[in-house]
Protein backbone atom coordinates (compact mmCIF):
# COMPACT_ATOMS: atom_id res chain seq x y z
CA UNK A 1 0.00 0.00 0.00
CA UNK A 2 2.48 2.77 1.63
CA UNK A 3 4.98 4.22 -1.34
CA UNK A 4 2.92 2.94 -4.67
CA UNK A 5 -0.51 4.69 -3.22
CA UNK A 6 1.94 7.82 -2.88
CA UNK A 7 3.17 7.23 -6.44
CA UNK A 8 0.39 7.10 -8.38
CA UNK A 9 -1.55 9.84 -6.21
CA UNK A 10 1.30 12.10 -7.50
CA UNK A 11 1.62 11.12 -11.01
CA UNK A 12 -2.33 11.66 -11.42
CA UNK A 13 -2.30 15.51 -9.68
CA UNK A 14 0.83 15.57 -12.24
CA UNK A 15 -0.86 14.48 -15.09
CA UNK A 16 -4.26 16.80 -14.25
CA UNK A 17 -2.02 19.82 -13.36
CA UNK A 18 -0.40 19.82 -17.12
CA UNK A 19 -4.01 18.55 -18.48
CA UNK A 20 -5.29 21.49 -16.86
CA UNK A 21 -2.77 24.41 -17.69
CA UNK A 22 -2.59 23.27 -21.46
CA UNK A 23 -6.01 23.60 -21.85
CA UNK A 24 -6.41 26.67 -19.92
CA UNK A 25 -3.66 27.97 -22.08
CA UNK A 26 -6.33 27.24 -24.88
CA UNK A 27 -9.50 28.86 -23.51
CA UNK A 28 -10.73 25.36 -22.95
CA UNK A 29 -11.93 26.34 -19.05
CA UNK A 30 -14.73 24.12 -18.89
CA UNK A 31 -12.89 20.95 -20.16
CA UNK A 32 -10.11 21.68 -17.67
CA UNK A 33 -12.69 21.63 -15.12
CA UNK A 34 -14.00 18.58 -16.17
CA UNK A 35 -10.26 17.33 -16.22
CA UNK A 36 -9.84 18.43 -12.50
CA UNK A 37 -13.07 16.90 -11.42
CA UNK A 38 -11.98 13.49 -13.19
CA UNK A 39 -8.56 13.76 -11.84
CA UNK A 40 -10.19 13.92 -7.78
CA UNK A 41 -13.05 10.88 -8.50
CA UNK A 42 -10.15 8.86 -9.66
CA UNK A 43 -7.60 9.60 -6.92
CA UNK A 44 -10.74 9.56 -4.35
CA UNK A 45 -11.49 5.86 -5.79
CA UNK A 46 -7.55 4.87 -5.25
CA UNK A 47 -7.38 6.44 -1.72
CA UNK A 48 -10.98 4.60 -0.91
CA UNK A 49 -9.25 1.17 -2.13
CA UNK A 50 -6.67 1.98 -0.27
CA UNK A 51 -8.41 2.41 3.32
CA UNK A 52 -10.80 -0.04 2.21
CA UNK A 53 -7.60 -2.32 2.32
CA UNK A 54 -6.22 -1.32 5.64
CA UNK A 55 -9.71 -2.14 7.46
CA UNK A 56 -8.95 -5.35 5.93
CA UNK A 57 -5.35 -5.80 7.20
CA UNK A 58 -6.43 -4.27 10.74
CA UNK A 59 -9.06 -6.89 10.78
CA UNK A 60 -6.90 -9.43 9.69
CA UNK A 61 -4.13 -8.77 11.99
CA UNK A 62 -6.90 -8.22 15.40
CA UNK A 63 -9.22 -11.40 14.10
CA UNK A 64 -12.19 -8.87 15.27
CA UNK A 65 -14.94 -11.05 13.05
Amino acid sequence: MGFDLILKVAGIGILVGVLVTILNAIDKKEQAQLVTLAGVVVVLYIVIQGISDLFVLVNSVFKLY
